[in-house]
């Protein structure tokens, strides 16, 4: 496709202002660069459409769309032009992830998923009045943004229809993706404002059940699925607000004049989190926690990066003798109120505070370090609230509890992320009780003392580190099990008893390497409460 091959050079401007900077995403319709507007000196999002075949027309429309939009839950259009190839729309660069990527990592909770769902159909209500039918809502067309408070946009109106005329589209087609198209549509009707509030509903029952309501069977099945109906939300969640699984189950009626508008579905969906008390649960389940996959409760969630950054700091400060005491309290205090301001202003302390110790030790093993430090920033800096996850290893090791590491980092955005959690907290618990004199966890025995000179070079100082963890292979072992399971856990809890196994196999893994009758009976029961937990599924 020659969206995806297109590259803009960051020399040339496009119309004279766009500055491309670097690639933020691509599809079959067209790809998305981060470029600047040198008049404005704001980022924007620059969509670029080739304009050939069918991606002309769908330029076209979200063009004619975004000119008629304003709405906050709608990305701002700054600028539409085009060439003699290509098509540019110039959006408000907003920072996010899409919906979809929160749902494979389970890092929505019920509450913000119905509230996100009622700020995509406020988006929806005004694409309505506006005469405009969106056809393809999905959870990849719907940005959370990157902020702490909750807040969703209604991202590519390519495929939208305008004051119910579809004049693009070639009779027998059905543009949008099939599983959130509505019953009607697959039937051959015009698509009308009922159908995208049907997308939501499915949307919807996706997030709050954990699977897709017509998955399971066979694709060349699903159009039939789909014109049976979608089953009752409360045959998977029966513990929810009666309010709630009335109104998801309204915008999922098959007859579309028996589905609310999109702004009264939005209201009742707010109004059902108000709700009076739940049904009585078929079976009572324990209350889903960060074992769970899913996130703390807000304040918890604010608190719990403060708690990593003067951790990580605290231990960062005191592994090597080199600050005073006065000052170990100030980069511990100032990496707390850091990450309360900002959770990268807490990863950079938590993660800083050990680098002049380590350069009193040998220049090299600073700079060995700093390198390190720069790749975790780098990884972690849009996850910056579970980017220290990894100190919970040394925290946990002299427990010998190191088999609860993969469940403890599963708040971390994205399987990379999480399984260098993983791994790292097997490390940093085998540097600190190293430097320590204590044995390494997962291997017999303490560490032999580093030959580190002061004036050892940058290699030196790698290959010595190298080889001391060859001379424990188990640690380098537990760091890869650990990441693999932290990876898996996700997946692992789509079969039924995917996580049972997996905290087993690391239980015994653990008694293998020596942890005591304790840790092994305090591991198996968390990992016994994460099997029982209400399954989450990560796609």
């Amino acid at each position: 496709m020659t969206s995806v091959a297109f590259a803009p050079s960051a020399r040339e401007l496009v119309f004279g202002r766009y500055r491309p900077l670097r690639p933020l995403g691509s599809g079959g319709s067209g790809s998305v660069w981060l470029a600047l507007d040198e008049r404005s000196g704001l980022d924007v999002a620059l969509k670029i459409i080739p304009r050939e075949g069918k991606a002309a027309a769908r330029a076209e429309r979200e063009a004619h769309a975004a000119r008629r939009l304003r709405h906050d839950r709608c990305v701002r259009s700054y600028d539409v032009g085009h060439d003699s190839s290509h098509v540019y729309i110039a959006y408000e660069y907003v920072p996010g992830r899409t919906f979809r990527e929160a749902l494979r990592t389970g890092d929505v909770s019920d509450e913000e998923a119905v509230e996100l769902a009622a700020q995509v159909l406020d988006a929806l209500a005004h694409a309505h009045r506006a005469g405009i039918v969106h056809r393809d809502v999905k959870p990849s067309n719907i940005l959370l943004e990157d902020r702490d408070e909750l807040a969703a946009r209604l991202l590519d109106f390519g495929l939208a229809q305008f004051d119910g005329a579809d004049t693009l589209t070639a009779v027998g087609d059905v543009p949008g993706t099939l599983a959130y198209i509505a019953p009607e549509r697959l039937a051959g009707e015009d698509a009308t404002p009922e159908s995208d509030v049907w997308a939501v509903g499915v949307v919807l029952w996706e997030a709050l059940s954990g699977r897709h309501p017509f998955w399971g069977v066979p694709l060349q099945e699903v159009a039939i699925a789909i014109g049976g109906g979608a089953p009752p939300l409360a045959s998977e969640r029966c513990d929810l607000p009666r309010r709630l699984l009335a109104a998801v189950d309204g915008a999922l009626a098959r007859d579309p004049a028996r589905r609310p508008r999109a702004s009264a579905l939005a209201a009742d969906l707010r109004r059902s989190l108000r709700a009076g008390p739940r049904p009585e649960p078929r079976e009572p389940k324990p209350q889903p926690t960060v074992a769970d996959g899913r996130p703390l409760p807000r304040l918890l969630r604010r608190l719990a990066p403060v708690a990593l950054a003067m951790i990580a700091a605290g231990l960062g400060a005191t592994l090597l003798p080199f600050w005073p005491s006065l000052l170990v309290a100030a980069i511990v205090a100032g990496a707390g109120i850091g990450a309360w301001l900002d959770p990268r202003i807490g990863l950079a302390v938590g993660l800083g505070a050990l680098v002049f110790p380590l350069g009193n030790l040998a220049q090299g093993t600073a700079v060995v370090y700093g390198c390190l430090v720069l790749g975790l920033l780098l990884l972690g800096w849009r996850d910056a609230r579970s980017g220290l996850l990894f100190v919970t290893g040394p925290l946990l090791a002299p427990l010998g509890l190191l088999a609860l590491v993969p469940l403890l980092v599963q708040p971390t955005r994205g399987a990379l992320r999480r399984g260098v959690q993983a791994a790292l907290a097997v490390l940093a618990a085998a540097l600190v009780a190293g430097l320590e004199g204590e044995d390494l966890p997962l291997a017999a025995g303490p560490a032999s003392s580093l030959a580190i000179a002061p004036v050892d070079s940058e290699r030196e100082v790698a290959l010595t580190v190298w080889g001391e963890l060859a001379i424990h292979p188990t640690v380098l072992v537990g760091a890869l099990v650990m990441a693999a399971a932290a990876i898996a856990l996700p997946w692992a809890r789509r079969w039924q008893y995917g996580v049972a196994v997996t905290g087993g196999a690391l239980v015994v893994c653990a008694a293998a390497t020596g942890a005591g009758p304790v840790a092994l009976l305090v591991a198996g029961l968390a990992w016994a409460l994460a099997a029982n937990l209400p399954r989450r599924t990560a796609r």
